[in-house]
């Protein structure tokens, strides 16, 4: 079982121009996409795909069209009552895969939604066997409420996961070890923010990335999955590190792509695969999904580990 937080759902709405984007000017969209995103979300959409079950926990009225959405694809939705509706994120894709993201903010939430968010998580704790929040937190939530949250859920049982950026995720790691989840999942900038390192270089530097990584493991973390965009991703556990690089491919959208590498990796943690072929996973699934439109989540049957390169890395070598 893996549940989801996904505490700043979004609409997404997609659109695909059939030329590069010009500002200032009336331009002709090929097609227009609408679907029921979030972080959590994406990752609970993959694990139905799957045949693993999930709970996807979010704030939403429950007769919202968000929820409704949710709730006709199969997906086992507990919204927690809030005001305001769900916000809309506006995505533009250009024929070469470039992507421009507009993110509403999305809703202020009280503090008595944050805590109903809270119990219903830790009333299902002991029945999961990962605990996932993810995205970014909506306005009126404390920044270090993703540490609150595994410093609460830590003795529950599952294990916890935690993807975020910006101040949400500073605040954790100000907090480590004592808020420590089993595993983070930054990108290059987002790592490279933590340690004080040049992003760029972490893409081009797989060895720089699962050093800057493993400054989390010394803090506490048992794993941290770091994406690399084109550059694929390092794996650094207790017991190693590793660098994976999928085939090259069609981008159409890279939204929702790192949300199913984590979600790969989660697949195959729960398969019990050693951590090079759970490396191996995520980026095939963070691949496959980079080839298809909008937040669209591969299929089982789209995604192909067999074709993603894997190597241990020695972090002991000169750079």
């Amino acid at each position: 079982m893996i549940i989801t937080l996904t505490p700043n759902p979004s609409h997404d709405q997609t659109v695909t121009l059939p030329g590069p984007l010009a500002r200032g000017e009336v331009l002709r969209a090929e097609s227009t996409l609408t679907q029921a995103g979030g972080k959590g979300v994406n990752i609970s959409r993959a694990s139905v795909a799957a045949g693993i079950p999930s709970i996807a926990v979010l704030p939403a009225a429950k007769d919202d069209p968000y929820v409704l959405e949710l709730l006709s694809a199969g997906i086992d939705c507990r919204p927690v009552p809030t005001d305001g509706a769900v916000r809309v994120n506006i995505t533009i894709t250009e024929p070469d895969g470039t992507t421009t993201k507009l993110n509403s903010l999305g809703p202020t939430v009280s503090a008595e939604v944050l805590d109903e968010l809270a119990e219903s998580l830790t009333r299902r704790a002991s029945t999961a066997d990962w605990i996932v929040m993810a995205g970014s937190l909506p306005p009126g939530a404390p920044a270090g409420w993703y540490a609150d949250l595994v410093a609460l859920l830590r003795s529950g049982g599952a294990r916890l996961a935690v993807d975020t950026s910006d101040e949400p995720l500073q605040a954790l790691v100000d907090r480590l070890p004592l808020c420590a989840p089993h595993l983070m999942k930054p990108n290059a900038e987002e790592l490279a923010s933590l340690t004080g390192t040049d992003p760029e270089r972490l893409e081009a530097d797989p060895h720089a990335a699962a050093k800057a990584a493993g400054v989390l493991l010394d803090l506490g973390v048992e794993a941290v999955l770091a994406t690399l965009g084109a550059r694929g991703g390092v794996l650094v556990t207790g017991s190693g590190a590793w660098h994976a690089t999928p085939p090259p491919v069609d981008v159409a959208s890279t939204v929702g792509a790192g949300d199913s590498s984590l979600f790969g990796y989660l697949l195959g943690d729960l398969r019990h695969e050693a951590p090079a072929a759970r490396l191996a996973l995520a980026l095939a699934y963070g691949s496959a999904a980079a080839t298809l439109p909008g937040t669209t989540i591969p299929l089982p049957s789209q995604v192909h580990p067999d074709l993603v390169t894997v190597h241990e890395l020695n972090l002991t070598r000169e750079r």
